[in-house]
């Protein structure tokens, strides 16, 4: 496939951002047709759906944002990308893709295995789900979102709204305009795996995001300076899982399924 300059067509600036895109992007293109269909579910403002349209794949957007989606579809400059509103569960069975993608979704539902259950469903045999969530037992997790939810919840929500206004950030992200982002799911990687396994998928591949660049104080740095980033991505390839902010997974369907 021609060498084309897809990250240009998202919004990531972020080394972490970029190596998940580049992680998605490399399992949808071993499936080595220029013919794929994709259904990227939770696709937020559109980022990941806009740079496989960049490669030329045909893909459609889902998400249950409605400002999101009107985000994405403003940015859409690719006839072969379409987005819509919509829960993945509502799709029919006869919708089949040759590759899903779930990336920073699964964290956020109640019943994620309702959305994996039904991600068997529609994808073609032979076809991949790209999934990622963050390591509910990684830094940034304990260390971060998790202690920031918990004061939120015992009161001290207003406080560190004004704390993240005054550091520069704010509840929508790049990646998605729905201002409740809240983590309802803390994976390991043993129950990640459970999860998607028990759903009727095989492991095809893996990699670990990040390891302490986004987290506070240190990301103040990490914001400054890209080569931070990149070092900190890199030597996190060689740590052990649990250090791994995050989990980078590919499945195919069971043979036996």
């Amino acid at each position: 496939m021609e060498n084309i300059d897809y990250v240009k067509y998202t919004n990531y600036s972020d080394i972490e951002d970029i190596k998940r895109l580049n992680f998605i992007v490399e399992c949808v293109q071993r499936l080595n047709s220029p013919s794929i269909k994709i259904l990227d579910i939770g696709c937020g403002n559109g980022n990941i759906s806009l740079a496989l349209g960049a490669l030329g794949y045909e893909v459609i957007g889902i998400d249950i944002d409605p400002m999101s989606i009107e985000m994405a579809k403003s940015r859409n400059v690719f006839s072969t990308v379409s987005f819509q509103v919509l829960d993945a569960n509502s799709f029919a069975v006869q919708d089949v893709f040759d590759a899903i993608i779930c990336s920073e979704v699964l964290e956020h539902l109640t019943k994620p295995k309702e959305l994996t259950e039904s991600i068997y469903k529609i994808l073609k045999p032979g076809g991949v789900f790209v999934a990622t969530v963050p390591n509910g037992y990684g830094p940034r997790e304990l260390l971060i979102t998790r202690t920031v939810q918990f004061l939120s919840k015992s009161g001290f929500d207003k406080i560190i709204l004004t704390i993240k206004k005054a550091l520069g950030y704010h509840a929508k992200t790049i990646q998605s305009s729905n201002e409740d982002l809240t983590h309802l799911q803390f994976f390991s990687f043993k129950a990640f795996h459970r999860l998607i396994s028990e759903s009727g998928f095989t492991l095809l591949s893996y990699r670990n995001s990040d390891f302490i660049e986004r987290i506070f104080p240190y990301s103040l740095l990490t914001r400054r300076f890209k080569l931070l980033q990149r070092l900190d991505c890199a030597i996190t390839d060689y740590l052990p899982k649990q250090f791994s902010c995050g989990f980078y997974t590919s499945w195919t369907k069971n043979k036996a399924a």
